[in-house]
Parts: C-alpha cells; sequence; structure tokens
C-alpha cells in the first residue's frame, strides 16, 4: 500500500506542473543498438513523461544545486525502470553522482522524491585512472582502478578497512555489473572535502568508489541503504549508446494511474535544509 500510495503521489504531481518547459540544456546521444530509444531527439517537452520530471525538476529546486534538468530526467527514467523491474525497496530516495561535473563540484545528490526534497549534496570522488578533475573514462573491469557508470542498486552496509561503508549492486549488464565483485562501495574519504580542493586544486579520487566526505558519510549512506536508486551519469557517448536502460521503451508507474485532480497537488508540509559538506 505504501508503494502504491507513492507512485500514485508521483503521478498527482504531474497536474500541478506547469505546461511550460524550458529549452533543452544539452544535445542527447542517438542510440544505434538494438534498444529502441523511449524518446527520439530531441526530448519531447510536452510528453507527460518530460512534464513530470520537469514539476519534480522545479519544485526541488534541483537547478539551484547545479543539477542539469536532463541528467535529472535519465536518472528519473532509470529509476522508473528499477520501480517498474520490483528492484527498488527503499523507493522514495534516488541518488545522482553526476560525473559530467568538475570534481570541484557538490555533485552527489540525494533527493527524496516523496517530498521533492533535496536531502544531501556533497562532493563524491571518482577512480583515479577515470581522469584528474574530471571523469572521462569508464570500466567494470577488475583492478582498473576507474568508476562505473550506470544504474546501481543500494544494498548492505558493512565496516571495512574503509569504516563505515555501503555496498552496491550494478544492473546494467557489461556496464556496471561487476562492482561488487570490484569491491566498489560508498565510503567516506578524507581527502574528499573542501579543505583538499584548498590545497591540491580538486578533492582526492579513488580507486573507482564513489567516495564522500568523512563529515558525512555515515548520515548519508544510511539514508540510501537498503534498495534504493543510485545513478552514476557519465556523457561519455559509449554509456548512453549501449545503456539498455536509459534506451529501453516502458511504460513508467508514475504514469501507469493518473486521475483527475482536484484543488492541485497535494502540498508538503514543513521544511529541510540540505546537508552541505565541508
Amino acid at each position: 500500500m505504501q508503494l502504491r500510495h507513492f507512485i500514485l503521489s508521483l503521478a498527482l504531481i504531474l497536474f500541478a506542473a506547469s505546461a511550460a518547459a524550458q529549452q533543452d540544456s544539452g544535445a542527447r546521444v542517438s542510440s544505434k543498438n538494438k534498444f529502441k530509444s523511449f524518446f527520439p531527439p530531441p526530448v519531447n517537452q510536452s510528453s507527460p513523461e518530460f512534464r513530470l520530471v520537469d514539476s519534480i525538476y522545479r519544485k526541488a529546486s534541483l537547478f539551484t544545486y547545479g543539477l542539469d534538468r536532463m541528467v535529472f530526467f535519465d536518472a528519473f527514467k532509470g529509476y522508473q525502470y528499477l520501480l517498474a523491474a520490483g528492484k527498488l525497496s527503499n523507493p522514495n530516495i534516488l541518488t545522482i553522482a553526476d560525473y559530467g561535473q568538475s570534481a570541484k563540484n557538490r555533485r552527489l545528490y540525494v533527493i527524496d522524491l516523496q517530498n521533492a526534497k533535496v536531502l544531501y549534496n556533497t562532493f563524491v570522488s571518482h577512480g583515479k585512472n577515470s581522469g584528474t578533475e574530471y571523469a572521462s573514462d569508464f570500466s567494470n573491469s577488475q583492478h582498473s582502478n576507474k568508476s562505473s557508470p550506470g544504474f546501481m542498486v543500494t544494498a548492505e552496509t558493512y565496516v571495512g578497512v574503509a569504516g563505515y561503508s555501503l555496498r552496491l549492486d550494478g544492473v546494467e549488464q557489461g556496464i556496471n555489473d561487476q562492482v561488487r565483485a570490484r569491491n566498489v562501495v560508498m565510503h567516506g574519504s578524507k581527502f574528499v572535502n573542501y579543505e583538499r580542493i584548498y590545497e591540491k586544486g580538486t578533492i582526492g579520487n579513488s580507486l573507482g568508489c564513489p567516495a564522500i566526505p568523512m563529515s558525512d558519510h555515515k548520515q548519508v549512506i544510511d539514508a540510501i541503504k537498503g534498495g534504493s536508486c543510485f545513478f552514476i551519469y557519465s556523457n561519455e557517448p559509449h554509456y548512453k549508446r549501449t545503456s539498455a536502460i536509459l534506451n529501453s521503451d516502458f511504460r513508467w508507474p508514475a504514469l501507469r494511474q493518473i486521475v483527475p485532480v482536484q484543488g492541485g497537488a497535494p502540498s508538503t508540509a514543513g521544511s529541510h535544509t540540505p546537508v552541505q559538506s565541508k
């Protein structure tokens, strides 16, 4: 019942959204593989899918945090895909690591979808062999010391050599399905913070893990653990061409049950101040 109510809440947001949609901020790569593209470029900005994503994007003020609208669209589509496949046991949370941004930016976003709020916006590292400031080279191979892009599902926590950590399960075959075997996990790092940027010009890189600041890694891990969607965005063309999820054609769960709204979308009480890591 809780999941059904959550899906219905997302659908209701659609009818409260403004029909106006801003211009697409980035070109999308055409798919050349066997998977049918859900939206032939450019994205149909009057479609129910885009309007739903746009409404959440605006309500959560994601533009003020530097998250591109089309990055959020890709993330939300994949989230809907995993939701439809029954892979999410923690469906309220969507986490995005935007590796299209500089490592000097707070490019990790933990979003409460039910209330359209950013819970955490902080720094996150990428693999040292994926690049220094920008991640441009990715791998699914052991000992590559590179990051893997794409959609993952958060799993269990444990305490290891890097302290309190979170295991991840990649769901894209040939792209990130080896992350667990590679021990690519989320953990805290003393080299991922503003002080490191001030001293070295950018945060420290990892061996492939999405490491985050020690100051709030426990809070972030506890918020997203146990079956939520985690998306590592890459603007590298190969990933966009080969991702079965991004190129899939399916009916979004949030749009399966649409009912007329009387008096607008449900309101959200209270406020939340996102955590800013230092």
